[in-house]
């Protein structure tokens, strides 16, 4: 070829190029992103996040709307404050949006992201999600574990009795009753009764070892938005996981010493253990799996439960004719000669109404997990791009006025006789979250609150310590997993009903 056709060739490579990228240019032009604030150089908008990101995000949202666009960092985050967003996000564009972003947390505290809530979706988050609906919490093995709640709660009504009228910390007394009652039914003994001599961890240690994840696991990372602050948390991260994965070596190695021919399943670290390399699998699980999964339930089931049982009792003093309410239903359908049993509480319609106000007014994580798009996709008109993380925030959501009359304060009544389920469908109220992301064990949790709250409004008369006033309760939150109380409830229980009869 000739020095000329040469030089065509060239320029038309050039032509085909620039119209390449023209056109590409020209697409992302006409992308019509979400409404938000205007991005600073670098930091993007996290000039406007305050340490409570949930009420940050709200704020904003009152002023951009139920779907806006912020840019944190290097990266585009899309909220969603609305039940209709949260419908789109969680069931129309179910598929685009069920996976989840990389981040710090994942890899360092979950194995690199070897635990159901930061897989990747696909085969492998399938196949765990099955087990644990299948084996974990199914139906019968909720039922067969009754016994050890049972066993607990009498625990933590004996703790109250024996109070005798003075002035307690009940998250303290909530956190031990669900941490002990998860460790029973996960790895098959408590770790945070001081009666039992571990010879893996002391109660102490394991109990700060539990908060320590928590906290890293439920605040804002700003390393996954600059990547050049993420030694910030890194070091932390990877010496809670280093502190855990010792503890977990010590709970696997209990109980494959005592796994032989014949052994039957006694907990969920066994059960877990039985898919460990099996071959009729359609993934492979690893030891390392096990751990992750094992780490996950213990945090899932414990801090979530007690918290919201925390905020019950709060809104209850403050509220002293919705607390009579509920105890008159309590005396009328239990009767003042039990105490409150599991299967009990389905026929309780203003507790349940409590509950559900207490899920919407104060949810367990203000926003569901972060998910990811998966390739772009278009919301309420608005063009998503694939790679964008998505938050969708229960804590607005309960706040929305086009959805609850006097969204700020604690009406149960606004729940009776409405159909309004906790079950991932009625996406104004989505504590357990929606579509194929959600909370697999949500009915171990909902039997957990329902319970310990009937019971400690039937068994005990509730008083604030002397010289408070309901008015002085503090109502604030901090940052965490759970969006917990920032002053703890302090209050004196007295019995109602005889400790004999649970």
């Amino acid at each position: 070829m000739d020095a000329p056709s040469w030089a065509v060739c060239g320029i038309a490579c050039l032509a085909v190029a620039s119209f390449l990228l023209l056109s590409s240019h020209l697409r992302r032009r006409k992308l019509k992103l979400p409404p938000g604030p205007k991005p600073w150089p670098i930091i993007g908008n996290l000039n406007l996040i305050s340490p409570l990101l949930h009420r940050s995000l709200h704020e904003l949202s009152r002023i951009y709307g139920p779907i806006m666009k912020l840019q944190l960092g290097s990266g585009s985050v899309v909220v969603c404050s609305s039940a209709d967003m949260a419908k789109a996000i969680l069931k129309t564009h179910d598929a685009v949006f069920a996976y989840r972003p990389k981040s710090a947390a994942g890899k360092y505290t979950a194995y690199n992201y070897s635990g159901m809530t930061w897989s990747p979706y696909g085969p492998y988050f399938q196949e765990i999600r099955k087990i644990f609906l299948a084996q974990l919490f199914s139906a019968a093995r909720l039922q067969s574990s009754e016994y050890i709640r049972v066993e607990e709660m009498r625990v933590l009504t004996r703790n109250l009795f024996d109070a005798k009228g003075q002035s307690i910390n009940l998250k303290d007394h909530l956190s031990d009753l669900n941490l002990n009652m998860i460790c029973r039914m996960v790895l098959g003994k408590k770790y945070s009764d001081k009666s039992e001599n571990s010879n893996i961890v002391s109660a102490e240690g394991f109990r700060k070892m539990v908060d320590e994840l928590f906290l890293l696991i439920g605040v804002l990372n700003l390393g996954d938005f600059l990547p050049l602050l993420d030694f910030l948390d890194l070091q932390r991260m990877k010496a809670v996981n280093k502190k855990f994965d010792r503890f977990l070596e010590d709970v696997l190695g209990e109980h494959e010493a005592r796994k032989v021919e014949g052994y039957e399943a006694k907990d969920m670290v066994d059960v877990l253990l039985q898919h460990v390399n099996d071959p009729n699998l359609g993934v492979k699980i690893e030891r390392h799996v096990v751990k992750a999964l094992i780490q996950e339930l213990i945090a899932g089931g414990t801090e979530g439960s007690a918290a919201s049982v925390e905020w019950a009792m709060c809104e209850l003093l403050k509220n002293p004719h919705i607390f009579n309410k509920a105890t008159q239903e309590l005396d009328n359908i239990i009767g003042r000669e039990r105490w409150v049993q599991e299967a009990g509480v389905m026929n309780l319609p203003y507790l349940n109404a409590v509950i559900k106000e207490i899920m919407r007014l104060h949810p367990v994580g203000a926003f569901i997990a972060h998910h990811f798009a998966s390739q772009d996709c278009e919301v309420a008109g608005y063009d998503i791009p694939k790679g964008t993380r998505v938050l969708v925030s229960k804590w607005s959501i309960g706040r929305d006025p086009e959805l609850w009359d006097d969204p700020e304060n604690f009406r149960p009544e606004r729940f009776i006789g409405k159909a309004i389920d906790v079950k991932g469908q009625d996406f104004e109220l989505l504590p357990f979250g929606s579509g194929r992301r959600m909370c697999p064990g949500y009915n171990l949790g909902l039997r957990m609150i329902q319970t310990t709250l009937a019971n400690l409004i039937h068994g005990f008369s509730w008083k604030l310590p002397e010289n408070m006033t309901r008015e002085e309760l503090n109502m604030e939150e901090v940052p965490g997993l759970s969006t917990p109380k920032k002053i703890p409830f302090i209050a004196v229980a007295e019995p109602r009903l005889p400790l004999h009869l649970y």
